[in-house]
């Protein structure tokens, strides 16, 4: 057919598109006239196609068709007239002119809601469902006969433009195309219009948009969110009018505390909260504002409406002043009229329009490495100066806005005043559990509980990130760089994460600033530097003659991933599975020990100052047994990480099993041999030895479980490593209190193995129970401990040596007594004879073996166990498989 296109805007375009698409030969398009030098993106996609574009001011006057205009059109010789949104009134002349006459497109299921301004009134009368009608063009109506509706839902918080953009612009521009191409079928339907539910309302304005007070909540909501955002309801309050945008009635848990605003009218104050600002119905009844536009233009979150403005600009890098210079560029291309754009140029006082806010969105996804603006960015910084302020936050991960949402507990140690973030962390943002239940983490707040349903929300936001946001779209690169932008704020930030680690897990604040942070930071690092790297192969495989084959493999992110983590290293532990995880391409849950938060949190903060999209991280508190066990029964979580005890570990694999298959990495308990010839550099094998026992307070997985001395140093080697504790003054490190009686329980059954604890003189005695000074225990050495006590057997983790001998020379029995148990994580030899130390390294069952040193630990050396201490391991590029799967890609050709 033959077709004019009448009418404006994107959806215009947009329609006029579709139809070339369907075959159709549009003959003219006619727009509006061009504003501020701009053209219409309808107009502009016609001329594009050499389609003849006419831009009449006016169609008629004084109700009169323009002979002129109407000759123009005629020439066309158009069969319909297909107007999908047209702000001009079009003369009957023109619209009964076609053969097939004209349709029009209505956001409205008609009779109910004729005028211009339908989207508002439909929200505005709190419809609960709302739509779209094609009908016969009248004489501007709305009266025509019907051809084609459809219906959706309204959403409670649904606004004049989340309505429009979900469903009343797709939805009808398929209408449309649909509606046209019933006509050219001859099976266009004309059914009358009822008169029964019609109305008709006038024009929303601005001075007609005023709030009245007098209604309850739900009215209010629904007059503000039937004009957001045009024309923007009003209300006057602190000497101007404040227009609100964002408004819901989702208030559950908010609490009204925070400070006053009196509004003319309003039948109590309004107030300002961290969420926003909260507004009363005459019902009592709240509903929370977000946003509110000051009335100089520009807009504001409504949490910080008694907040002065921001005078800490940023001090742009060369990188970041020629990004400023491009997106100068894009402002002057998009605002033709202005001559120079400056930083106080303002975007819609200088002409621009809705749609302009959609092209400077997309076209800062080009400039800015596909960094994605929402519409509403645009308007919260209107001017140049604060748009480019905007862009570089986000780009830095330094959003204003993430960091006024956390909720501080603070503590001045260390000469440090901490802030620490005390609620769960998910889809980006600081909340509180379900039913708002916190624990004590004795040291040195509260932390807050999650809920089965807490769980069930992380899932969802990290299953969203992943299948819908960001991360997965962009490049492996700008992933490293957002990870080593994470390594550099979290070294920035290493004094205060190691004191709270201190705090926390009653770390030494030395040992937490080099080991427990310092190797966070470096694993972080590390893994950045993969992100890239991650590669597949290509593969050659037997032709299905006379074709070709070509086989290729890929390396694919799982999905969304739990990782469980322990308390003895608590941000260390963490980082060593989530820097793989996230390296990999996942998204994760992170559940930290129930006792040991803290770091986690701050953790948490420190990946939103990074950019790291939301959704991405989220972290949940509370006891394994609820949280962690709902992680592995949860069927969208596809891989869990663990470390912890191995009974706790064959219940995590067996909850994977059962629900969906997860994959599992395990990193379980140990007893960790250190074999000590007589051939050794004795010195070193004592202070070694030391270190490998008394490492964190012994609060290690790998700690050296049993010593094996040689026979014939035994004696010596026992009185050095008592003498250098005593002379050292180990001290007493403190504890956790569970973990403080168990080791006393340990201890209690030594059977008649020999002690030396504390650090007076080198005395030995059987153990006794010493009452512990707080949560504090005195490093404790066992002597002649033989292989069936149970002390020889069990995990101590704590500040425990236990101490047997061997016969000289009898390596094979050693070796044998050695792995005489179910755990395989770490073992270490000491040993001058390099065909000793091979021997017996091949002979242990452990996952690493030290020789001629202990706890050596390595970013790039993978980690793990054997037998029951687990499988799977962290760190090294081994660590990365445990996030990806592989995927085999065969082509025939």
């Amino acid at each position: 057919m033959k077709i004019a296109v009448i009418g404006q805007s994107l959806f215009g375009q947009e329609v006029y598109c579709h139809l070339r698409k369907e075959g159709h030969e549009v003959v003219g398009v006619f727009t509006v006239p061009d504003k501020d030098g701009k053209a219409d993106p309808l107009g502009l996609e016609a001329e594009k196609d050499g389609v003849p574009v006419f831009k009449f001011p006016h169609w008629r006057v004084k109700g009169q068709a323009l002979p002129d205009v109407v000759a123009k059109y005629q020439a066309l010789g158009a069969e319909l007239n297909v107007l999908p949104f047209c702000s001009q009134f079009i003369p009957m002349e023109v619209i009964s002119a076609p053969r097939h006459g004209s349709i029009i497109y209505h956001p409205s299921l008609l009779p109910r809601h004729r005028g211009a301004s339908a989207i508002n009134w439909t929200l505005i009368h709190g419809d609960k469902k709302g739509g779209f009608t094609i009908f016969w063009a009248d004489d501007g109506l709305d009266t025509g006969d019907l051809l084609l509706q459809k219906e959706c839902e309204i959403l409670p918080d649904d606004t004049v433009s989340t309505l429009y953009n979900r469903f009343l612009f797709p939805e009808g521009i398929k209408g449309m195309v649909q509606a046209v191409r019933l006509i050219a079928e001859g099976k266009a339907p004309r059914l009358p219009q009822p008169e029964e539910g019609a109305t008709y309302e006038g024009i929303q304005k601005k001075e007609t948009a005023k709030i009245n007070w007098e209604q309850p909540a739900e009215a209010i909501h629904n007059w503000i969110r039937g004009n957001d955002k045009v024309p923007g309801a009003w209300t006057e309050a602190c000497g101007q009018k404040l227009t609100f945008f964002n408004s819901t009635l989702n208030t559950e848990g908010l609490v009204p505390e925070g400070e006053d605003l009196p509004i003319l009218g309003a039948h109590r104050p309004g107030v300002v909260t961290k969420a926003g600002l909260i507004l009363f119905g005459n019902d009592d009844r709240m509903l929370l504002v977000k946003n509110i536009q000051l009335e100089d233009g520009k807009m504001i979150p409504a949490s910080h409406f008694f907040k002065g403005a921001d005078s800490n600009a940023l001090e742009l890098t060369e990188e970041e002043l020629v990004m400023a210079e491009a997106v100068r560029s894009a402002w002057k291309r998009i605002l033709p009229s202005v001559l120079e754009v400056e930083d106080s140029t303002d975007f819609f006082k200088s002409g621009a329009a809705s749609v302009d806010v959609v092209r400077l969105v997309e076209e800062v996804k080009e400039l800015c490495d596909g960094l994605e603006l929402e519409n509403e960015d645009v308007y919260m910084a209107t001017t140049f100066g604060d748009f480019v302020q905007l862009l570089v936050r986000k780009l830095r991960g330094d959003d204003k806005d993430s960091e006024c949402i956390i909720d501080y507990v603070e503590k001045t140690v260390n000469k440090l005043t901490l802030q620490m973030p005390y609620q769960l962390f998910i889809g980006g943002m600081f909340v509180d559990a379900e039913g708002a239940k916190t624990y004590e983490t004795i040291n040195p707040t509260d932390g807050t509980v999650s809920a089965i349903s807490d769980v069930d929300k992380a899932v969802a936001a990290a299953k969203d990130a992943f299948e819908n946001g960001l991360w997965g779209k962009i490049s492996a690169r700008d992933r490293g760089r957002l990870l080593y932008r994470l390594a550099d704020l979290m070294e920035q930030h290493q004094e205060e994460l190691a004191t709270i680690e201190a705090l926390d897990a009653g770390a030494v604040y030395t040992l937490a600033l080099k080991t427990h942070v310092g190797m966070s930071i470096q694993t972080f690092r590390y893994f950045a530097g993969w992100c890239d790297k991650i590669q597949g192969s290509t593969i050659p495989i037997n032709h299905a003659r006379p074709n070709r084959n070509l086989t290729l493999t890929r390396k694919e992110p799982i999905g969304v991933c739990g990782i469980i983590i322990p308390w003895n290293y608590p941000l260390m532990m963490l980082s060593w599975k989530t820097a793989a995880c996230l390296a990999a391409g996942n998204t994760v849950v992170i559940k930290p020990a129930q006792v040991t938060p803290l770091t986690a949190l701050k953790f948490a903060e420190l990946t939103l100052k990074a950019g790291i999209p939301k959704g991405v991280v989220n972290i949940l508190l509370g006891s394994g047994s609820l949280v962690g066990q709902r992680l592995s029964d949860h069927p969208d979580v596809r891989k869990i990480g663990f470390t912890g005890s191995t009974e706790v570990g064959k219940h995590i694999m067996k909850s994977c099993a059962l629900s969906n298959l997860k994959k599992v990495s395990l990193e379980l308990g140990g007893k960790s041999p250190l074999i000590i010839f007589a051939d050794c550099d004795l010195s070193k094998a004592v202070q070694m030895g030391m270190s490998s026992v008394f490492f964190n307070k012994g609060e290690n997985c790998i700690a050296a479980g049993r010593l094996f001395v040689e026979d014939s140093i035994h004696d010596q080697f026992v009185q050095k490593v008592v003498s250098f504790a005593a002379e050292s003054s180990l001290g007493q490190p403190p504890v956790l209190q569970g973990r403080c009686h168990r080791l006393q329980g340990v201890c209690m059954v030594a059977g008649g193995a020999q002690a030396w604890q504390g650090t007076g003189p080198p005395t030995y005695r059987p153990w006794t129970s010493v009452s512990p000074v707080g949560f504090f225990f005195e490093p404790t050495i066992f002597t002649d401990v033989e292989d069936h006590m149970s002390i020889a057997k069990e995990e101590s983790f704590g500040p425990v040596m236990i101490i047997s001998r061997f016969a000289d020379g009898d390596v094979d029995t050693v070796l044998s007594r050695a792995n005489a148990t179910e755990f395989g994580l770490a073992s270490g030899i000491f040993t001058r004879d390099i065909n000793k130390a091979l021997y017996v390294s091949d002979k242990l069952e452990a996952g690493t073996v030290f020789v001629n040193t202990y706890n050596k630990t390595d970013v790039a050396a993978p980690f793990g166990g054997f037998k029951q201490s687990g499988f799977g391991k962290d760190l090294g590029e081994a660590a990365l498989n445990e996030y990806l799967r592989v995927k085999t890609v065969t082509f025939e050709y």
